[in-house]
């Protein structure tokens, strides 16, 4: 595998450059990494492979294999790996980032008699300062968090004021020989097999497009330069351009005034856990035996049963004919008898009450292997809040771990954005709401009021709302306490 020490060693020449990229290219997709990360992408779209191109056969007399084109052959693939990875990502990262800087600011709104009032807004400035309207920040480290699951890991870019994510599939990292960190990589894809290569190259210092094709007519635009089969931009860019509109020789009336750079490299990795391994890893087979004994059974059904023949008069036929006689009952449904040998079919029912207990216990067995949440063990019945919790303890301890690992990327986008701030998370739990609201509401006398109305607001599922609805409280207190002091000053002048 190519290092970050082997890309030093390259002589700056577009030349070498670029063929040391297409060698990463070309090396990343024969690893571990981006095999693990195709079969997990292929199983998070229920695209499961094994089942997919499972092939029916039939055998002939002579020991050779034919396809079955003719009997029933299903091939359903189960949802669990995607279901899964959905539950981890939404139960750690469903609410939200919470951050522990805080800030109020004033909001206008119109009021019912049509004037305008002003009121005060909680927002989080971190969360502002670290995405933007096309990129909120909650929401692409969700889609970042729901790549690593299913790819072992995926790579957050932070691009100046906002987070991108390449996943494994198109993302090479080139890690430090000495520390084992990622000191550059690079990006590629392609929309087609007869389109051309597009690839960067990030590095700490910039980054470098380039771009293989093998079209001899293919004509670049000025601003690239040939490079025997691709092309390349002719100079290193730097990730943070300033720019000024003052200058009248361009026809976008902007000049570029100065380049700067990251403190170290700006892609950060977000790992699926501390093993570095998707989920897909170790569990693979057991989402395909689930398919296959699931397709399997759907096939017995389909054909009603299973036949066997009894032929008489049929002493004289040898192991060949026999042979001959059931390939052709099985592929044509109709055959020759030798003169005096009848045939009578039979059935036997298909063993469906074995399957399915077995696909009941493969069912729970893949819930308890990959420590997720199995919803119809509480969803009959009332049960406590203890019994919840003993149900969630599984989910919550993998997610503890997954959990370490994203306040790990959080943390190096902080630094690289220079903020101080911490996050933190609400994690989304079926909870025994009329339990829950009866204790925080006997606690309300110790604890502060704004944390106990934030607690009931989010077990009654407006978290979203929590903000607004206890600046709404302070201000009808406010309003109240005015009220109250006016009655009574009003009052006393009349005494």
């Amino acid at each position: 595998m190519k290092t970050f020490q082997d890309l030093q060693a390259v002589r700056d020449t577009d030349k070498e450059r670029m063929e040391f990229v297409r060698t990463v290219i070309n090396e990343h997709k024969t690893g571990e990494l981006y095999k693990w990360a195709s079969i997990g992408y292929d199983y998070w779209r229920k695209r499961n492979t094994t089942i997919l191109n499972f092939k029916k056969l039939l055998y002939k007399a002579t020991g050779e294999a034919i396809e079955d084109i003719w009997g029933a052959n299903y091939k359903m693939a189960c949802g669990h790996f995607n279901r899964f990875v959905t539950q981890e990502v939404q139960f750690l990262l469903g609410n939200g980032i919470k951050w522990k800087n805080k800030a109020y600011r004033d909001v206008e709104y119109t009021d019912e008699n049509g004037e305008i009032q002003t009121e005060k807004e909680m927002y989080y400035p971190s969360a502002e300062k670290l995405g933007t309207k096309q990129y909120p920040i909650d929401t692409q480290v969700n889609k970042g968090a729901t790549a690593a699951k299913w790819g072992t890991a995926s790579f957050g870019f932070w691009n100046k004021d906002h987070i991108e994510f390449f996943t494994a599939l198109e993302f090479a990292p080139l890690l430090d020989e000495e520390t084992g960190a990622i000191r550059s990589g690079v990006r590629f894809w392609q929309i087609d097999s007869s389109k051309p290569l597009r690839a960067t190259l990030y590095e700490e210092d910039g980054y470098t497009d380039m771009m293989f094709y093998t079209d001899a007519e293919f004509r670049p635009s000025a601003e690239w330069q040939i490079v025997e089969q691709g092309l390349a931009k002719k100079n290193k860019q730097p990730y943070l351009i300033k720019v000024t509109g003052d200058s009248k020789d361009r026809a976008d009336s902007t000049e570029i005034m100065q380049g700067e750079n990251y403190p170290f490299f700006p892609i950060v990795p977000l790992w699926a856990n501390k093993m570095h391994q998707g989920l897909i890893v170790g569990m693979r087979a057991d989402f395909d035996c689930y398919d296959l004994i699931k397709s399997g059974f759907a096939n017995n059904v389909d054909e009603a049963s299973i036949f066997y023949w009894t032929l008489q008069n049929a002493g004289g036929m040898e192991d060949v004919d026999l042979q001959k006689f059931i390939e052709q009952m099985k592929t044509l449904h109709a055959t020759d008898l030798p003169d005096g040998v009848t045939a009578q079919a039979n059935t036997l029912e298909a063993p469906y009450n074995s399957r399915e207990a077995l696909l009941d216990r493969l069912d729970k067995d893949l819930y308890r292997d990959a420590m997720a949440l199995d919803v119809d063990n509480i969803a009959n019945g009332a049960i406590n809040e203890t019994q919840l919790k003993a149900a969630y303890e599984p989910l919550n301890e993998k997610t503890d771990d997954f959990e370490y690992c994203v306040l790990e990327f959080i943390d190096r986008i902080l630094e690289l954005a220079g903020i101080d701030d911490e996050a933190t998370f609400e994690r989304s739990m079926i909870s025994n709401q009329a339990e829950n609201i009866q204790v925080l509401l006997q606690a309300g006398g110790t604890l502060p009021t704004d944390y106990v109305a934030e607690k009931i607001i989010y077990a009654l599922g407006d978290g979203d709302k929590a903000g607004s609805i206890i600046a709404d409280m302070h201000r009808e207190e406010l309003n109240r306490y005015t009220n109250e002091t006016f009655e009574t000053e009003a009052e006393t002048e009349e005494i």
